[in-house]
Formats: C-alpha cells, sequence, structure tokens
C-alpha cells in the first residue's frame, strides 16, 4: 500500500485517543516526525493522515487499528471514577503512562472475569469491610486474618522475594487481582487500586525495584480496599476531601498495613525489651528487626510508631536519617527475568492460570492467549513451570 494513500480516519477519534491517553499534540507530533499543526489539522478534519502514519498512531496509543475508522468514539467511563484517589495525582491529568498502565489493567480484569465464565468458575469475593472507628490496629489484624498468613510462615520465609510471593499469593486467593504496571516513575504513584467488584485489582509499580517495599504497598492498598467497602472512601472522582483530610485517611491505611504486617505480640518479642518504649534507635536496630518480618526498615519504623516503641518526634528524626541514609546507597539493578517470569511477575498467578486453562480446554486460540498474556508462544512451557513452581523471578522489572 502506498505511503501517499491517505486514510479516512475520524477526525473525532483521533482526538479521542490523543485526549484519553493524556497526550498533548506536540508529543504526538515528535513520535510521527511531523509539526503539531499537523496533528491538530487531522483532528479538525482538515487533513487525513496515510495510512502508514494510522499504523503509527495506533501503536503509540495501544489501541486497535480499527477503532480509528469508527462513526463515533468509544464510550469510556472516566478513569478517575475507577481508582482509589492517589496522592498528588489530580483527577483527569494522569501522566499517559498512567493512564496505560489503569487501562491495561482494568483490561486484564475484564478479561479474568470473561474467562472465568467461560470456563465455569466463580469469582472468589473480597468482602473484607473496614471503618475508621475500628482503629488501625483492628483492621489491620482483621485484613492479616483474612489472608490467613501464619506469624511462623512469616518468620521462616528466607529472603524478601519469597515473602512478595506469599503475600501476593495470599492476596490473589483472598480474591485480590494482584498486577505490576510499568514505565509509570514512582514519583507518581508506588501502587494504586481499582474498585471493581468481584476481582477489585491492586496494581503495584514495578519500578520499584525492593520486594519489601512491594509487599507494603500490596499490604496499604488491600486496606483502602476495605474501607472502600466499609463506604470510607469513593473513587478519585468522587472523592471530595482536601489534602489534610486525605492525608489523614493515607495514614491510617498506613498504620493498617503495618500492624497487618506485624503483629502486636510478635512485636513486642523482637523489640529489645530494655528501655523499649520511645528511645532512639539506629538505622541498623531499625534494619535487623526488619529483616526479621522481611518487611522494608521504613514499614518497621511506622510499626515501632503505631505501638508507643518511637514517638511521632522520633519516627521524624528516624525517617530524615532514612532517607539520607537511602541516598548514599547505590541503585539496584533490576536483575535479569525470562520473558516469562516477566509475564508471571505482571499479570499474577491467577490470571496466567486462567489464560492458559482456556487455550488448553479450547475456549481461546494459542494466537489469543499470546496476545493476551504479551508473551510469545515458545516461552509457553517456562510459564507452566513457573505456575507448578514459586512464581516470578527476582526483579521488579515488568
Amino acid at each position: 500500500m502506498s505511503a501517499t494513500e491517505f486514510a479516512p480516519v475520524n477526525p473525532k477519534v483521533l482526538a479521542w485517543a490523543r485526549t484519553e491517553g493524556g497526550w498533548r499534540p506536540e508529543q504526538v507530533a515528535k513520535t510521527l516526525n511531523v509539526k503539531p499543526e499537523r496533528i491538530v489539522a487531522w483532528e479538525r478534519g482538515e487533513r487525513n493522515p496515510t495510512f502508514r502514519q494510522v499504523e503509527k498512531l495506533a501503536r503509540f496509543f495501544h489501541r486497535p487499528l480499527s477503532v480509528f475508522f469508527q462513526s463515533t468514539p468509544p464510550d469510556l467511563p472516566p478513569l478517575g471514577a475507577e481508582y482509589r484517589r492517589l496522592p498528588g495525582v489530580e483527577v483527569g491529568a494522569e501522566s499517559p503512562a498512567l493512564r496505560l498502565a489503569i487501562r491495561q489493567m482494568l483490561n486484564r480484569r475484564a478479561l479474568a472475569l470473561d474467562l472465568l465464565q467461560e470456563l465455569g468458575e466463580n469469582a472468589r469475593m473480597f468482602d473484607l469491610v473496614a471503618r475508621f472507628d475500628a482503629g488501625p490496629a483492628a483492621v489491620g489484624t482483621r485484613l492479616r486474618e483474612r489472608l490467613g498468613v501464619s506469624i511462623d510462615a512469616q518468620l521462616g520465609w528466607v529472603n524478601e522475594w519469597q515473602a512478595w510471593r506469599a503475600w501476593r499469593g495470599a492476596a490473589e486467593a483472598a480474591g485480590v487481582l494482584v498486577f505490576r504496571f510499568a514505565k509509570v516513575p514512582l514519583e507518581e504513584v508506588r501502587g494504586l487500586s481499582l474498585l471493581h467488584w468481584p476481582l477489585p485489582v491492586v496494581g503495584v509499580n514495578g519500578k520499584e525495584r525492593v520486594p519489601e517495599a512491594q509487599v507494603f504497598t500490596l499490604m496499604h492498598e488491600l486496606v483502602h480496599l476495605t474501607l472502600v467497602r466499609g463506604h470510607e472512601e469513593q473513587p478519585a472522582l468522587l472523592e471530595k476531601r482536601d489534602a489534610a483530610e486525605w492525608s489523614a485517611v493515607e495514614r491510617f491505611a498506613e498504620a493498617a498495613a503495618s500492624h497487618a504486617l506485624v503483629p502486636e505480640n510478635a512485636l513486642s518479642e523482637a523489640v529489645d525489651q530494655v528501655q523499649a518504649l520511645d528511645r532512639a534507635r539506629t538505622i541498623v536496630e531499625v534494619q535487623r528487626m526488619a529483616r526479621r518480618f522481611r518487611i522494608s526498615p521504613l514499614a518497621m519504623a511506622t510499626r515501632l510508631r503505631e505501638s508507643g516503641f518511637m514517638s511521632w518526634e522520633r519516627y521524624h528524626d528516624w525517617r530524615g536519617k532514612w532517607t539520607e541514609f537511602v541516598a548514599t546507597l547505590p541503585k539496584r539493578g533490576g536483575g535479569f527475568a525470562t520473558p516469562a517470569e516477566k509475564t508471571m511477575g505482571r499479570a499474577g498467578r491467577p490470571f496466567v492460570r486462567l489464560v492458559l486453562e482456556a487455550m488448553e480446554t479450547n475456549r481461546i486460540t494459542s494466537v489469543d492467549a499470546a496476545r493476551f498474556l504479551d508473551l510469545k508462544f515458545q516461552h509457553f512451557d517456562q510459564l507452566r513451570m513457573l505456575l507448578r513452581g514459586p512464581g516470578e523471578g527476582t526483579t521488579g522489572d515488568v
């Protein structure tokens, strides 16, 4: 097909694809190596792109080629109606990378529900309810009970990646899809929740290389899901609290997550009982206690603060020193992960199992399975081995 043959696209769909993706005309123009005025002209219907340019647009926007020839733009709910409120993220002004990550996770969840129906299976229901008046300690304790992770099992984990797999598996067994997303800066968001039942979603930023931090993000988001079930939170689009009020919600979720990760009796046993209350604790000491529970030192400091082993003043002082200490550390590499390990890390065991089972029972084709998993068919045997083994590899890269 000639590159000079123009495509009769719908200009309204072109404009929709750009704005829904959060892109400015200048950014799209740079990718297609044209002037921004050309993008504006396409969206006004004054000119048409070539077929080759439309193909590039489809890849850039992560949209099927056919959508640009529809008579009307797709009618989709605002993204702000899908996820919980995120600190520092303005509804409607999410970065293109975050918008894409949310959309991909929503699509994956919808596909999981379709495959469950095809296979005649029911989705597990995560129905734990939490309210602020119960207090973070009670909320964290109930969450841990719902996940069914014993303290003996936790103290027996050999490393932090085993801890991550165990907590993730417990959340998935409880009826939550846990996905990892890529290409979103940690400064924008470390984790998020998609508020749909059954199968609500917790998304964890794959740029976080530290598995202990991923664990805390997971637990933090699970607390938010329980608060949504208790009608204490609403989707980002509807949430009306001011910044200070929302900070209090975040502190509650942070505290409850720390209680879920470290039960009170286990904490008391781990703390040096000599001058145990509110004394200065070194970074090394907090690191040592954190390693015992396979959590991050920051989560451990939060937990010590919650039970009075560290006052707010000492906590802020310790956190400042910790931030300075972390800044001196060399950046962790992502390690090496095979394509199958990346797929498992990104999509999670329940979703992978559903896709493979649907393929093996002829509900979907191998081509469909490869597309749903974003994985070439040649890697499927290794993916099956991972399902039978411990799961994803030792990297946060997705």
